[in-house]
């Protein structure tokens, strides 16, 4: 189990001090974002979320202008008590978890080039701001994301328990549907800042699942080409209200596990 105080991730040597650098951002970089934003928010109205929607709002993100941290951190200051925190890249788990659970979303602040409008390797900052940081003002997500995290850091030492949680973060957090009057939209980043994903996962090709905490955590998934699956919630307080139960079949499966073994 995992026993440091909440706090010990901000000291820890890992984690640079770094700032978003506004000034640095190059004509392209400024290009490469309205590209990015106007092709996918035009479709995010019928497709994204209610708590999207209202969130882009709140942080008043635009196509002319990259987002600009160090307005945001006073937005979400207001709302949620959440901040960006930036970081290089991908970081480590326990560093990822450890942030989330203080209430710190990583963000990079490096956006993909011209040529790599449709295909990353790793996630940017337009995918970190566009599709997370709208999201930052609800609680239920912002609940959420802490305490997964919180379950995450207590068994953080244990790559099988961490590779069933990370299902839950990927079919919830980044791949993640929610059924709002009816009909399906779109709650998690890994669709909402790809405008390919966003039309496919609402159509008839892919399967639409109840939200199953035990099934997901029995479901591997991959990261080189759309999922075939989604789960559907049927809304954020669902998703929040589950995480007993997570931690619960978390044990469960750990337990069975060991007998294995």
């Amino acid at each position: 189990m995992f026993s440091k105080p909440k706090d010990w991730v901000f000291s820890d040597p890992r984690l640079l001090d770094l700032k978003q650098d506004y000034s640095a951002y190059t004509p392209e970089d400024f290009k490469v974002w309205k590209i990015l934003f106007e092709r996918q928010m035009p479709n995010l109205p019928k497709a994204a979320c209610e708590a999207y929607l209202e969130g882009v709002e709140m942080v008043k993100f635009n196509a002319d202008e990259i987002a600009n941290f160090e307005k945001l951190n006073k937005i979400l200051a207001d709302t949620t008590g959440w901040q960006v925190q930036v970081v290089p890249g991908l970081i480590d788990d326990d560093l990822f978890f450890g942030l989330l659970n203080n209430k710190r979303f990583p963000s990079s602040t490096w956006l993909r080039k011209m040529e790599q409008l449709d295909y990353l390797e790793e996630p940017d900052m337009f995918h970190d701001a566009f599709a997370h940081m709208p999201l930052l003002t609800n609680p239920h997500y912002t609940g959420f994301l802490e305490k997964i995290s919180g379950i995450a850091l207590k068994y953080i030492k244990d790559p099988y328990a961490i590779n069933i949680l990370s299902r839950i973060y990927w079919f919830t957090i980044e791949f993640g549907l929610i059924r709002e009057n009816g009909e399906l939209k779109i709650y998690g980043a890994g669709i909402l800042s790809s405008a390919g994903e966003t039309k496919f996962s609402l159509s008839d090709e892919p399967l639409h699942l109840p939200y199953d905490v035990r099934t997901i955590m029995n479901q591997a998934y991959w990261k080189d080409k759309y999922q075939d699956r989604y789960y559907i919630v049927d809304s954020l307080e669902q998703l929040y209200g589950s995480l007993p139960e997570i931690e619960e079949v978390l044990e469960e499966m750990l337990a069975e596990k060991e007998i294995r073994s």
